[in-house]
């Protein structure tokens, strides 16, 4: 070897030690910058830790506050005992940090006070210490404490993900140099072996050839690299709107999602669970069952531990719309919900978990009940007043002759006792007959413009001999002029009958309390109660402190016949009749009820447009006549009736039997004063349509009307047409001659021309 080779050959072993000794060093210190990278993510990891306990610690405290179970109280205590040594070690893993040591100290008193005050809350609702609680809430100082904390660990983790950029970085670049001084020793290797083997000119040039294809395939690696770089950069900005967009739809769903484990842990819960089942992440279902009943669909069969919806699909069924209602022991409303499930599963196939998701079906459940029950009550107000007729017509005829056998029958008291039981009886039943027509909403109204306030205390006044000595009655009246359009006969009835139920619900004595309101029914209150026109009302209110009622006879209050009262003590038809009544002048009735907590029934009536009307005065004693009435009866035992009637009080009498024979008689040149017709007749036209054709050759014609059963030919909105005269059957002798002889007398009923 000629000596500028062994120059050569020494320089090169020098450099060689020179590069293996600056590796060396390199290595040392890129082990070193590793473990600092991983100090920075275990005190990143400790952060949230305390983090999480922080949380924890706060929702077994609002976890107690609610729902006041040892198992919260257990788990907060447990939590805070694992804080300040969590502190402490954290502080330590710190301690090279200057900034991060100070922001930590001035953090550490806070997150001990936020924990003292949790836990002195908790101590205070233990105690029931309203007071102390009111005035630990006045403060407001844990959420102000709770936020500067969560806001310092957020700066803490933002200081060490900075330090871990930092380092990490610092890594790479030791590495990158490393790997650098391997390839310049490499090559130096190389060299030497070059001059020490003394290759060919032939070795040197496939030498230079295999470093151009290694610099072409490294070229071609480094535009692969570039390349695959591309691509995870896009599906990352891809991925991370795909989450914000699910984050966002899962927090405003209406739904209630909760995302369970295998041992019922909420693991994760939207906004809309919190608020609909009181349930959030970290709670656990077995622990919340305890505080409810759960019933099937019906409300009545309560489900067994092992139908509840999270045992079924953590079993690995899967379900929709399953229906469930749950009542809260703490008082809160029932709630009825629709559940679907969904279990979830590794990738070895095994149940990991679940989803559960919740709709909340009570208001349309409650709409659909209500609904129900309003069709329900048409249904059987239209079959009631469908047979009303031909009742009345029969009362009448058994009323009018029975009054007139026991008149007759004054020589023999034997007989004349019979014969007042008959008529006791028919007026029974003409009485029952009214309350099925006022149900029915077929009662012939006269409303006008009362002074709702006068009226209530005329009533209260009227109650008191009713209702005897046990029981109090008060009046709260709301000031101010305050007119309903309504039939001030019909809401005296309606108010009695209501008091008497409410004397019935107190045996022992209690307070019967009336009150008056202007009120406005909004929309959502129309929506949630069918039939409601939302606007303004005059609200009545007829309060008892009685026995109260259960939901189960409060959907049944309405219906005719329906009495929870012993044989003999009611007919059931007293709140039928009020339905009707309220119902059919335009209003909206609401019953309101606890068992042993008392009943609330409220009216809400239309408003009057004016000021409150007269009370009209008494009518005049009935007398009879000379004219010729021309009476309009299709059933033949009525019509007989009506005949005879009349001719004894002196009156002249034509009689047809349908509109089509009255007609023709009339057009005959049949001459009478007085056009005497039922409403419901045969022939091709009602009583009002025959009154209205014979008018229109007659003007001035005097026309009094009867029916048992009203229909849209004279009553229109509940209300008498303006101008009609109707005698409602059955009728007794002396309302005969009354209503007569006043539609004679020019006081209305005269038909349009």
């Amino acid at each position: 070897m000629i000596p500028s080779q062994r120059v050569i050959l020494g320089a090169g072993l020098a450099i060689l030690l020179l590069i293996t000794a600056a590796s060396i060093g390199l290595d040392v210190e890129s082990r070193s910058d590793a473990a600092w990278v991983n100090h920075t993510v275990e005190v990143l990891k400790k952060i949230s830790d305390l983090r999480l306990l922080m949380r924890r610690a706060e929702s077994a405290a609002r976890g107690y506050e609610i729902y006041r179970s040892q198992s919260f109280n257990d788990e907060f205590q447990a939590v805070r005992a694992q804080i300040a040594p969590a502190l402490a070690d954290l502080k330590r893993s710190v301690h090279d940090d200057s900034d991060q040591v100070a922001l930590l100290q001035a953090t550490e008193p806070l997150a001990l006070r936020r924990i003292e005050i949790a836990a002195e809350a908790m101590r205070l609702r233990t105690t029931n210490d309203g007071d102390g609680i009111a005035a630990l809430n006045g403060k407001s100082e844990g959420r102000g404490l709770m936020d500067t904390v969560m806001s310092n660990l957020d700066h803490l983790s933002s200081g060490e993900e900075r330090l871990l950029s930092a380092r990490s970085m610092d890594s790479r670049r030791t590495g990158i140099v490393l790997l650098g001084i391997d390839v310049v020793g490499a090559l130096v290797i190389l060299l030497l072996v070059l001059m020490v083997m003394r290759e060919s000119r032939r070795t040197t040039v496939q030498l230079q050839s295999s470093l151009e294809q290694t610099q072409a395939a490294k070229a071609s690696l480094e535009a692969a690299v570039a390349e695959r770089t591309e691509h995870l950069v896009t599906a990352h900005d891809e991925l991370r709107l795909s989450v914000n967009v699910l984050q966002s739809t899962f927090r405003s769903m209406a739904e209630a999602v909760l995302v369970i484990d295998k041992e019922g842990t909420v693991l994760l819960s939207n906004p809309a669970a919190e608020r609909m089942l009181l349930h959030r992440a970290g709670m656990n279902l077995g622990n919340l069952r305890a505080l409810s009943d759960v019933f099937q669909g019906d409300g009545v069969t309560p489900l067994k531990s092992d139908e509840l919806p999270s045992v079924r699909v953590l079993r690995g069924e899967e379900f929709e719309a399953l229906e469930m209602i749950v009542r809260p022991h703490s008082g809160n409303n029932s709630r009825h919900l629709m559940i679907s499930g969904r279990p979830m599963r590794d990738g070895q196939g095994n149940i990991s978990g679940a989803v559960l998701v919740y709709h909340d079906a009570t208001s349309s459940r409650e709409t659909e009940r209500q609904l129900y029950q309003s069709q329900k009550l048409d249904s059987i107000g239209k079959l009631t007043g469908g047979v009303a007729h031909d009742f009345n017509n029969m009362l009448t005829v058994i009323s009018g002759n029975t009054e007139t056998l026991v008149a007759g029958l004054k020589g023999q008291p034997e007989l004349q006792r019979t014969a007042r039981l008959i008529d006791d009886a028919a007026e029974r039943c003409a009485e029952l007959i009214q309350h099925l027509l006022a149900f029915a909403r077929k009662q012939p109204l006269q409303p006008r413009d009362i002074d709702i306030n006068a009226a209530i205390a005329d009533i209260a006044k009227l109650l008191r001999p009713t209702l005897g000595e046990q029981i109090q009655i008060e009046t709260v009246l709301e000031q101010g002029a305050m007119t309903s359009h309504i039939d001030p006969s019909r809401l005296t009835n309606a108010v009695l009958n209501m008091a008497i139920n409410a004397r019935d619900a107190m045996p022992d004595g209690g307070k019967l309390l009336l009150e008056t309101h202007r009120v406005v029914l909004d929309e959502a209150y129309a929506q949630a109660n069918a039939d409601v026109r939302p606007g303004a009302y005059v609200m009545l209110a007829v309060s008892d402190s009685g026995t109260g009622m259960p939901q189960s006879v409060q959907d049944k209050a309405f219906e005719p016949f329906f009495t929870t009262k012993e044989v003999g003590r009611g007919s059931g038809l007293g709140l039928s009749m009020v339905y009707g009544f309220v119902k059919q002048s335009g209003g909206h009735i609401k019953i309101y009820s606890e068992e042993g907590h008392g009943t609330t029934i409220k009216l809400y009536l239309p408003p009057g447009d004016g000021p409150a009307e007269m009370t009209a005065s008494a009518a005049a004693q009935a007398e009879g006549g000379a004219e010729t009435i021309f009476i309009v009866e299709d059933d033949n035992l009525v019509r007989n009736f009506v005949t005879a009637q009349l001719q004894s009080l002196g009156y002249k009498t034509v009689a047809a039997g349908d509109s089509k024979a009255a007609l023709q008689m009339i057009e005959d040149g049949q001459a009478f004063d007085l056009l005497f017709t039922d409403v419901v007749i045969p022939g091709g036209m009602s009583g009002r349509e025959l009154a209205d054709e014979v008018a229109k050759h007659r003007p001035g014609l005097k026309v009094l009307y009867t029916s048992g059963y009203t229909d849209n030919a004279i009553v229109h909105h509940g209300k008498l047409d303006d101008g009609v005269m109707l005698l409602t059957k059955p009728y007794r002798r002396n309302q005969l001659a009354e209503m007569i002889r006043k539609a004679l007398n020019g006081a209305g009923g005269t038909a349009a021309s």
